[in-house]
């Protein structure tokens, strides 16, 4: 669907992209309440620096070794693995769009199918690919793996990147510079 501004927003009660079966009647729109994300945003003592523990979903804000953010995430589910490992912030766009993933829409804009992969989908006759908003991207691969806002359903659900709540998303993407050091661990 679209929001007032045009831009492409799924249908929360229908599939989130990567999920797999619809929401159930009854189960909240937008996985479960975030119980761990803050911002404190204090000064610390040094270069900024990102921790990423896949296996609490969690990503930790440094500037030196002071703690001054902590995110809730949702990283990529059992086919389309998180990368491990030592990375640098390598571009940054605050209103990216997926070039792979996205929607097929018809001549209206109306989303005709919310879960596409351009490189083994094709378009049907009348339709466009359209790719999924990814504010607030901070890459990390070449291969467009990165931390962008996004849905968060309370598990590892995303095709690879890491998903991060909106205003979390904003924080670290406002106090990260080209090469920030982001460590990914299992």
């Amino acid at each position: 669907m679209r929001a007032p501004d045009g831009t492409l927003y799924y249908d929360p009660s229908g599939v989130p992209q990567g999920q797999g079966a619809p929401r159930k009647p009854g189960q909240p729109i937008g996985g479960p309440p975030d119980l761990i994300s803050h911002w404190d945003g204090g000064p610390g003592n040094g270069p900024a620096r990102i921790r990423i523990k896949l296996s609490e979903q969690t990503a930790y804000f440094y500037r030196g070794s002071v703690l001054v953010g902590k995110s809730w995430l949702s990283t990529g589910d059992v086919g389309h693995r998180t990368p491990t490992g030592t990375f640098r912030i390598i571009q940054k766009d605050k209103g990216h769009k997926s070039s792979r993933y996205g929607a097929f829409v018809d001549q209206y804009g109306n989303v005709i199918d919310g879960d596409v992969d351009n490189r083994t989908d094709r378009p049907p006759s009348g339709l466009k690919f359209e790719g999924a908003k990814m504010t607030n991207f901070m890459r990390l691969t070449n291969d467009g793996i990165g931390m962008h806002a996004g849905f968060l359903p309370g598990y590892p659900a995303s095709h690879g990147c890491i998903r991060m709540p909106e205003h979390m998303s904003a924080h670290f993407f406002e106090n990260v510079a080209m090469g920030t050091p982001v460590t990914i661990e299992p």
